[in-house]
């Protein structure tokens, strides 16, 4: 079954036409995995959408080093590679449906090289960190707010190589939401340490960052 009606196919479909350049969906799965069918469709058919939207599928045991390279651990997992192939450290960990397409378009836009600009402060901010960042933030499909903070947390990894993210699907990753205490969504978890909850501001990103 499609993911996508008529309408929103067509919607999407405009929205593609401003990809500066190609961009690959790369998704690791393994055996019968929970939600990785559905994955595998839903990736198909955003890649169907548009002729610079590429699919390409590698399982996590079999394509070790490519999950490696890529920091893949678990699966269903999508990560997001510009025209040259290059790893961006975006990730979404779980299907990006329900509302997290609104945080998977904008990274296959951002990753295409049609960036959004920040406001020079940020920028600079963002620009200035010189420590490794490592951001996780759990989601759920049914949160509204939850793709504010992903579309956060990716694009401070598409603007700085010392910083990663990624979203996690916590019902999909139970056990992975468990251990870090995930009552409420969005979760973010920065340095395994350091946590916020809710759809915050650029801002307490940076300040939680600065600070650690």
């Amino acid at each position: 079954m499609k993911m996508f009606d008529a309408q929103l196919e067509t919607q999407l479909k405009e929205i593609f036409n401003d990809l500066a350049g190609e961009v690959t969906l790369a998704l690791f799965t393994e055996g019968d995995c929970y939600s990785c069918t559905e994955t595998r469709s839903y990736m198909q058919e955003v890649a169907a959408l548009n002729d610079k939207i590429h699919f390409v599928e590698y399982d996590l045991k079999k394509d070790a080093e490519k999950a490696a390279a890529y920091e893949v651990e678990m699966v269903p997992s999508i990560v997001l590679l510009d025209a040259s192939g290059d790893y961006k450290r975006i990730k979404f960990n779980g299907i990006p449906a329900g509302h997290e397409i609104n945080s998977l378009i904008p990274a296959l836009m951002e990753v295409s090289g049609a960036e959004s600009e920040l406001p020079k402060e940020f920028a600079d901010r963002i620009e200035a960190i010189q420590k490794p960042i490592d951001i996780k933030v759990f989601v759920t499909l049914g949160c509204p707010h939850c793709p504010g903070a992903v579309q956060k947390a990716h694009k401070l990894a598409l603007m700085n190589p010392h910083i990663k993210a990624e979203m996690i699907e916590a019902q999909t990753f139970g056990e992975l939401a468990d251990k870090y205490n995930v009552s409420g969504v969005p979760k973010i978890v920065i340095n395994e340490s350091h946590e916020l909850v809710g759809n915050q501001p650029l801002q307490a990103f940076l300040d939680t960052i600065e600070a650690i």
